[in-house]
Parts: C-alpha cells; structure tokens; sequence
C-alpha cells in the first residue's frame, strides 16, 4: 500500500511520520554521559536558592539547575550579585525569566478565556525592549541562561549572541508560556536558537519522544505542574519519560501551592518552604528511581565564572559509554 502523502512530506522534513512508541528508548544524553538534571523552578531570590542548597545537601539530592519565574527586573543589583555568586560556588544553573509578557501589562486577551496563550508574549514593543534589557542586565551580572516566552525575544537573543552583542555562550530555555507541543514547533524553536525547551507538563511519553526525535536540544518537563499549569502528579512515569526525553530536565511545580509571581519580601517565608519542598518532592522522584532501576543519578558540574550553565548545557547525542 502506498503512503500517504502527508507521510511522504513528514519524513522529507526530518520529522516524525508516526509518535514512536514510548519504549523505544532516546539515546541523547548530556555531554557527562546523564540522561537527566534536576531542575528546581520558582527559585525566586538569594533566601530562596540557599534554602535548595542547603535542602539539597541534607537529602542528597543533586540539584543541577534552578530558575526563576518574577523576571530580572524584579531583583536588585545586590540581590543578582548575591544568587550569581553563591550558584557558582555550588556549580549550579541559574536561568531568569526575561520578563514582562502580557499578562503583567493591560491586555485584556492575555487574562480571557480564549486569549489565555498569549499571557506571555511580549505585548507590543515596549515589552519587547524590556525583555531584552533584562537580557543584557542578566548577562552583565555574569548569568548565562535566560528563560524566554516570545518567539521574537527568542529571534532578537539570538541574533544578538550571534553579533557578539550576549556572550556566545548565554542560553535560551524556552519557557512552559510557550507551548511546544509538537515536533514540528519544537524544531522550529531549535533552528531560532533556542538551548532547551519547556514541554507541557500532560504530553504523554510517546509525543514527547516525538519531539525528541526532532532535535537534539534537552527538554524540560515538570513531573509535578504547579495548579496553574494543569496539578499534574506524574512521578511514577519519570522513567518513562527519561526514557523518551532523553537528555532531559526534570522539574519540580508544587500542586496545591499559591502562585508567587512576582515575587517579593511579603512572599519570602513562603517561597523559602515552598523551595525546600520541591527538593523534597526531587528525593521522592530519585527514590522512585532506584526501587525503578534506573541508572545512576546525575551529579551538579562545577562551573567557573558567575552563575554560567553547567558546562556542555546544550545537551547532546551521544551514547552513554
């Protein structure tokens, strides 16, 4: 029986004619051989990253990444300086959300029912500068990772790192606010130049291995989704989704948790528990692990300078020896 077409086309373009089946296995892994990191989200200010640290150490929990979700221009210079350096120290990620999107600003799309995707586009060219000037205001504080929810931030950041205008080595980590659920965006994504990318946190194992099959960038996937992301618990299928996604980023939401953007004093104590709980639910998931028989457990990579990526962050698609 012939294809079809659209079957034809698919594969001509290097993308999935079918989703593969979930137990087919990725052989991606990051350049030390891992076929996962932890990532731990809303680490919101210096209080909040030293409490993963310290959670971190007391229940062995290896903490490759953190990010946060208020955005540069909601940290002081001093406060920048302080998470910059106490996550070099540890050898440890630090990404920050380029901010503000639609729904900080007076859009009534981004706070509809039907207009709810657009929440974190750059609203308009003003929104486009600010996203782009906490860019530059991350980079000049020695970050080397931004989260971004705009498909022309993303364009802009790129062209900027190409013209030497952000290091070469500043990363692009597509946020969950722009939603790639398909191989096909994914890729574009990827051609833009983007490092890694946020899936939705209810893709099932085998579209996600689709997407792997499209690019070689590491996903990021929330095993548990903060409620307003969905309240997905999904811990029993981390292997699964390991298996799929690899290299991936495994994150950690809190369901049943308020939301904290933006962040400020008036939600420290809060966002301190809530930080420490997530590492927390990160010795649940390395647990599961090994009653599961996955391999070993990746280790944080010592990095030099302020707050860069872990060292080969861009993720690979090489075999584990």
């Amino acid at each position: 029986m012939r294809p079809a077409p659209i079957d034809e086309a698919l594969r001509d373009l290097g993308l999935p004619v079918r989703a593969p089946r979930d137990d087919a296995g990725s052989g991606g892994r990051f350049p030390d051989g891992a076929a996962f990191r932890i990532e731990i989200p809303s680490t919101e200010g210096p209080a909040c990253l030293d409490a993963v640290l310290e959670e971190a150490g007391r229940l062995n929990v290896p903490v490759c990444r953190v990010s946060q979700g208020s955005g540069v221009s909601m940290l002081t210079d001093d406060e920048l300086e302080r998470m910059a350096r106490t996550a070099a120290d540890a050898g440890v990620e630090v990404s920050l959300f380029a901010r503000p999107g639609a729904a900080w600003g007076p859009s009534a799309t981004a706070r509809s029912s039907a207009g709810a995707a657009a929440s974190g586009a750059a609203w308009g060219h003003d929104q486009l500068r600010a996203c782009l000037d906490d860019v530059m205001r991350a980079a000049a504080h020695g970050y080397r990772s931004v989260l971004l929810a705009d498909v022309g931030v993303l364009a802009v950041f790129a062209e900027l790192r190409r013209r030497g205008d952000l290091p070469p080595d500043m990363q692009a980590k597509v946020s969950v606010a722009l939603a790639v659920a398909n191989a096909a965006t994914a890729r574009v994504l990827e051609d833009l130049g983007a490092n890694t990318l946020n899936l939705p946190g209810d893709l099932p194992p085998q579209e996600i291995a689709a997407i792997r099959e499209a690019v070689s960038i590491p996903l990021d996937i929330y095993v548990e989704s903060p409620d307003d992301l969905g309240g997905f618990v999904r811990l029993h299928e981390a292997p699964a989704l390991i298996r799929a996604a690899a290299p991936i980023h495994l994150k950690f939401g809190l369901r049943n948790a308020p939301p904290l953007y933006p962040w400020g004093r008036h939600l420290e104590t809060m966002a301190i528990e809530m930080s420490r709980e997530r590492v927390r639910r990160a010795r649940l998931l390395m647990e599961h692990l090994e009653r599961s028989g996955v391999g070993e457990v990746p280790s944080p990579a010592g990095t030099a300078g302020l707050a860069v990526p872990v060292p080969g962050g861009d993720g690979s698609r090489e075999t584990n020896p």
